[in-house]
């Protein structure tokens, strides 16, 4: 199913699932102007920010994103990581 983030943001409580706190570069568009604007590479951010912003602009969520389930998904585009959700 494909889905317009950028006319509706994923839920937060699904974000909230599949963001690691401990790897929050591996969810954020680091070539979204949006990214580049806000200088967030020399910052370090909480998981609820980075949460915060990805919803105030969809344009800072990596994408694709492919969801195997509520749990399972993977942010940007790497074919070995897909055919490992097969």
């Amino acid at each position: 199913m494909k889905h317009d983030l950028a006319k509706e943001p994923p839920p937060r409580d699904l974000l909230e699932r599949l963001v690691d706190e401990a790897h929050l570069d591996d969810f954020l568009n680091k070539r979204s102007p949006a990214y580049k604007a806000r200088s967030l590479g020399s910052r370090k951010l909480t998981k609820k920010q980075a949460i915060d912003l990805m919803i105030e602009d969809p344009n800072l969520i990596r994408r694709p994103i492919v969801v195997r389930n509520t749990r399972q998904a993977i942010f940007g585009f790497d074919a070995e990581a897909y055919d490992r959700l097969r």
